[in-house]
């Protein structure tokens, strides 16, 4: 293909195609974005989960939402999402620092 038609600065298709959300203004909201981070980190693609949510993997303004998701899987028995959910809280959780002396 010739130059002149490769767009240089064109990045990867939208993420927000790949993680449908409803409006940001949805009640809603979160916990489909916390959905779609654990689904993008499932998915080896946790960069765009990001971009179309907004939020972070392990952002601690979605730690109620994982915590019900965490509850789902594990009464589901989904190994897999439990193991996310709970990846997603022990990086939410900042963990105490051993005082400097």
């Amino acid at each position: 293909m010739s130059r002149a038609f490769v767009s240089e600065d064109a990045g990867g298709p939208d993420p927000r195609h790949r993680f449908p959300l409803p409006p940001r203004d949805d009640p809603g909201f979160a916990e489909a974005a916390a959905r779609a981070l654990l689904r993008g980190a499932d998915q080896g693609d946790s960069e765009s989960a990001e971009l179309a949510t907004g939020y972070l993997f392990g952002d601690p303004a979605l730690i109620p939402q994982v915590r019900r998701l965490l509850d789902e899987a594990r009464k589901a028995r989904h190994d897999r999402m439990e193991q996310l959910a709970e990846r997603y809280l022990e990086r939410a959780t900042p963990t105490e620092s051993p005082p400097l002396d």
